[in-house]
């Protein structure tokens, strides 16, 4: 679509190549901006310039932080003999939601896929077998369940076989208030797979 001026048609083009945001939406958010959100847009400006030149990652969990070490490697009150190992922030702040879990994280930065050219090298494997020292009692390997988070869920944990720490899997199956019927095959066998013991 041809838009009455240059900018605001790059301005589309720009918040329409974010995740989640489609043409229209785009379109709505920059009239938006134009019309009513002068004071918005500048406060937007200014929190992406910040963001740009003052976040950056933890020097031990890959965590995003304005301070490094991260708050949860600092925190002296997270348990230090665990450590949660999630492919990416947006998998940490799910279970940060959660207020189950009280230990450490260490962030991979994406899963293994050798037909995409992600290999060892590309995540953070190395500082994670770095981080193992006899404090840690337990690694638990809280990949996504696809086929890449699966086959970097078997690495690690060969990868850790012999380290002296407890390696466990985060449990996977039928969502809680979900029905048997509407859940896929892999779904139920893996749930099948990981049943435990009714007490």
């Amino acid at each position: 679509m041809k838009y009455p001026s240059e900018i605001l048609e790059r301005l589309v083009s720009n918040l329409s190549d974010l995740p989640g945001i489609g043409e229209k939406s785009a379109q709505r958010i920059a009239l938006f901006l134009f019309r009513d959100g002068r004071q918005q847009g500048e406060q937007l400006a200014k929190v992406l310039q910040e963001l740009q030149d003052k976040v950056g990652q933890c020097s031990i969990c890959f965590n995003i932080t304005e301070v490094d070490p991260c708050q949860y490697c600092s925190d002296p009150k997270r348990d230090q003999n665990l450590i949660c190992v999630v492919e990416d922030t947006k998998d940490l702040l799910a279970i940060e939601r959660t207020g189950g879990y009280h230990g450490l994280y260490h962030i991979l930065g994406g899963a293994l896929s050798p037909l995409d050219g992600i290999g060892e090298e590309e995540l953070h494997i190395k500082e994670l077998i770095g981080r193992i020292n006899p404090d840690v009692k337990e690694v638990i390997l809280a990949t996504n369940p696809t086929m890449e988070g699966e086959m970097t869920a078997s690495f690690l944990a060969q990868k850790l076989s012999g380290k002296g720490v407890k390696v466990t899997r985060i449990a996977r199956g039928v969502p809680f208030g979900g029905t048997l019927e509407f859940n896929d095959m892999v779904t139920l066998s893996k749930s099948l797979e990981g049943r435990t013991s009714v007490e």
